[in-house]
């Protein structure tokens, strides 16, 4: 009986594949946009240095338990560092390596990868400082440095107090940690204090958990060659991260 029907009736069927798969093609060559939560407009392909990680449903729970007031502050920790973990994970997947080739324990070789040499984290103190232990955890010898930046009392302005860095830190790719970008103030003071000590901008990449589109926008527009690394572009940041995470809140 299939074969008394009519070769023509496939034609629907063929056409619409043909259309669904060109449809497809021309949706992987166009850039890939920013996805915002809470209804927030879509970043322009301008801001392809702002990534984030693909949202899934574990992701999503993580995000969830940090921003509930109710959550415990054991709770809040332990997700909190599972967070960080992923976005490190990610962070050191946008530093460069080079192939390389082992030989394994039965004597086969593998054509394999490893990190290019000349890499370093920057904590933003004090929220900064929840991150180190993830950077530590994917990298037992890398090297830290600290900068601290608190508000002038009297003008308000983001303030830069304290710097210790690598002394060659102007020769290596900058892991820049901060976990909530509200406003970014606090960020463009911190990258241009590692600009004046020789960083190039291009080789900063900045870890956070959650910014607003405020924040990733002052700090793309001050500095468009840095890469920004998050979890979720929100209006409403959780402001309160540093305080529940440290239990000074």
């Amino acid at each position: 009986m299939e074969a008394d029907l009519p070769i023509a009736s496939t034609m629907p069927c063929q056409n619409a594949q043909q259309q669904q798969l060109s449809k497809c093609e021309q949706s992987h060559s166009l850039p890939k946009q920013v996805r915002f939560a809470g209804g927030g407009e879509p970043a322009q392909p301008e801001a392809a240095q702002l990534k984030l990680l693909p949202m899934n449903d574990q992701i999503r729970e993580l995000q969830t338990i940090i921003r509930d007031k109710t959550t415990s502050r054991g709770d809040f920790v332990f997700c909190a560092d599972r967070l960080i973990r992923l976005v490190v994970e990610e962070g050191l997947n946008q530093l460069p390596y080079t192939e390389c080739t082992v030989t394994t324990p039965t004597g086969h070789k593998y054509d394999g990868v490893k990190f290019e040499k000349g890499n370093c984290g920057v904590s933003i103190m004090r929220s900064g400082e929840a991150m180190e232990q993830g950077l530590r955890d994917c990298c037992r010898s890398i090297r830290i440095g600290k900068i601290l930046i608190q508000s002038d009392e009297e003008t308000q302005k983001a303030k830069v107090y304290y710097a210790k860095f690598p002394p060659d830190i102007y020769r290596r790719k900058v892991l820049l940690m901060y976990p909530i970008l509200s406003t970014g103030n606090t960020v463009i003071e911190a990258v241009k204090v590692l600009i004046e000590h020789g960083v190039q901008p291009n080789h900063i990449i900045l870890l956070s958990l959650f910014s607003t589109p405020h924040g990733a926008k002052s700090i793309i527009e001050e500095f468009p060659e840095i890469t920004i690394l998050a979890t979720e572009v929100h209006p409403v940041a959780p402001t309160h991260f540093g305080q529940k995470y440290f239990g000074t809140d």
